[in-house]
């Protein structure tokens, strides 16, 4: 799914305008359906409702809603603010005008001089109409105010299209407090950027999308720089395996893996390859990892690596499809200076995890060297011991795309919605997942199922995409047996083949 900016949005609505004869009245009324549908759908006509509403066009889809919530049998109460009056756009207006001449009845005020803030509880549904994507400063004075009070009287809130007192792309000073916290967010016709960084999650609270029609000509040509991975896509990317195949035909690779203490790392990771179907592979590994690899992955092939408890030579003695270095490797100075050496010496993309991020975090130095179009998979503390720390998550997401371009590799960065940064700057956040992925190692098999994509023959974009949306889904299966506490990381590497047959079977 493509994910538009503001201005992109625009473009479209203007579009659909021009272009397909829809008015923009029609836009409102379509959204105000969508509101109202899925308001009814969630709480009984009697619920107590303030609608608050701004003078642009996210009010006039507020007040649109109101007049449809009138004929559902709820009798909300309504504040349309024209601070100073003749502020309303000429949407806004209209919709006042019809509200009032279809329920004369409906306890509506306009607020041109003062306000007195209604008196609010927990019991109470509000709805945002403040604002919505049309935002162009920071809130300031009365609006800023009555945002605070909204929150603090805890009540639940639905905000059509955003939250009042955000923007749709990048919110980099946003003040909690200043912006409402919505229990529901209603967008319009696509997320926005803004839903997939962590630090807004409370703010935007659950989201839905309502379809008001758009052109679909406009959606289709527009290009986009942020999309959202769902599973129709990966669907159209994996391919089917051929009655006459063989392990030769589904790649070699080779995983760097393992140290004393931390061999588990290594059987995840390979287990995560194995279940995605890699080819054939090879797990170098120190000689204390010799009898944990023998035994719990005997799938794969063990190739001693000279050091006793650490890797201390990282040199691929034939060629292989994919390359992985890093799960439970440590960061003992041996490790350190081998990934340095190998680094300096290869030319063909790797993949980069876990420790072997930490030992180029202690020799940053490493990262001149790394070979274009590899890809780091880093969680947030990771990629801060590497790159410095971030003051938000949206600002980790912009160092991300800056250091993806300046360095030619793709970033894939760990999280709620992980996002997959290439090195053209543009991002693909996934959709799949569970908090049941919060579990150690559940990375060291995200790792193993690259490879694994890599070793396929998956181009290293298609590779990110498949192997980020499959690691969620069996993350998501693994928690149907054993709950979101209960899920371990050998149970996602379990269901990764589970997961890879779901998406096979999408029609």
């Amino acid at each position: 799914m493509k994910l538009f900016t503001n201005d992109e949005i625009r473009a479209i609505e203007r579009y659909t305008i021009e272009q397909e004869g829809i008015s923009l009245a029609e836009l409102i009324e379509r959204v105000a359906e969508g509101v109202t549908d899925e308001i009814c759908a969630r709480w009984r006509s009697d619920k107590p409702t303030i609608i608050f509403a701004g003078p642009g066009n996210n009010g006039a889809d507020a007040l649109a809603t109101g007049r449809l919530l009138c004929h559902h049998g709820f009798r909300p109460e309504i504040y349309l603010f024209n601070i100073g009056g003749n502020k309303l756009s000429a949407d806004c207006a209209a919709q006042r005008d019809r509200l009032l001449a279809e329920h004369p009845e409906v306890i509506f005020t306009e607020v041109i001089k003062s306000f007195n803030m209604p008196q609010l509880h927990a019991s109470y549904l509000v709805i945002d109409g403040l604002f919505g994507s049309g935002l162009s400063e920071e809130l300031k004075g009365g609006f800023k105010v009555l945002v605070q009070n909204i929150n603090d009287e805890k009540a639940t809130v639905v905000s059509i299209d955003l939250p009042s007192g955000m923007f749709g792309d990048w919110n980099p000073h946003i003040v909690n407090r200043d912006t409402v916290h919505a229990t529901l967010t209603l967008a319009i016709q696509f997320p926005r950027l803004c839903f997939f960084i962590p630090d807004n999650a409370e703010l935007i609270g659950e989201w839905k999308v309502i379809d008001i029609g758009l052109s679909e000509q406009a959606i289709s040509q527009s290009p986009v720089n942020f999309c959202l991975v769902e599973k129709r896509d990966v669907r159209h990317r994996l391919h089917y395996r051929k009655e006459f195949c063989s392990k030769a035909d589904f790649g070699s690779a080779i995983l760097y893996a393992g140290s004393y203490g931390m061999m588990g790392a290594a059987v995840l990771a390979a287990s995560g390859a194995l279940r995605a179907g890699v080819g054939k592979l090879t797990v170098c590994a120190p000689k204390c990892g010799y009898t944990i690899m023998q035994s719990s992955v005997p799938e794969a092939l063990y190739h001693y690596n000279r050091g006793e408890m650490n890797i201390v030579d990282i040199r691929p003695e034939r060629t292989f499809n994919a390359i992985g270095i890093g799960p439970g490797i440590g960061t003992h100075e041996l490790t350190v200076k081998a990934l340095e050496d190998f680094l300096a010496s290869i030319n063909q993309p790797v993949v980069l995890d876990a420790d072997a991020l930490n030992c180029i975090a202690i020799k940053p130095s490493m990262l001149n060297t790394i070979p274009v179009l590899s890809i780091m998979t880093p969680h947030a503390g990771e990629f801060d011991r590497m790159f410095g720390p971030q003051a938000s998550g949206e600002a980790r997401l912009r160092t991300a795309i800056e250091k993806a371009k300046y360095y030619n590799i793709f970033i894939i960065l760990k999280g709620h919605y992980t996002a997959i940064v290439r090195p053209d700057g543009k991002v693909y956040f996934n959709s799949s997942g569970t908090p049941a992925l919060a579990t150690p190692g559940s990375g060291d098999v995200l790792t193993g199922i690259l490879l694994a994509m890599l070793a396929q023959g998956y181009p290293a974009e298609l590779a990110s995409i498949i192997a980020v949306y499959i690691h969620g889904l069996a993350g998501e299966t693994a928690a149907v047996d054993h709950g979101e506490y209960g899920v371990l990381a050998g149970d996602v590497a379990a269901n990764v083949g589970r997961a890879i047959k779901d998406v096979m079977t999408l029609k």
